[in-house]
């Protein structure tokens, strides 16, 4: 019968991780709702100050 312990054993084991996702899934969510939005024409901050296109070259490798 020690089948049914183990089996037992990895479904709890399952379930509970599945509650520790959940829990970490409403937490994200709580703080994604608490942020401030970002009015119309506001720069991302995740990009904020990233200039498009070819980058200038370290002063090491212009010597």
């Amino acid at each position: 019968m020690q089948g049914r312990s183990t089996k037992r054993q990895k479904e709890m084991a399952r379930q509970q991780k599945q509650r520790e996702k959940d829990a970490k899934k409403a937490e994200r969510k709580t703080e994604k709702d608490q942020r401030p939005a970002r009015g119309p024409g506001e720069e991302d901050p995740d990009i904020a100050g990233i200039v498009p296109g070819p980058q200038p070259l370290p002063d090491a490798f212009n010597t």
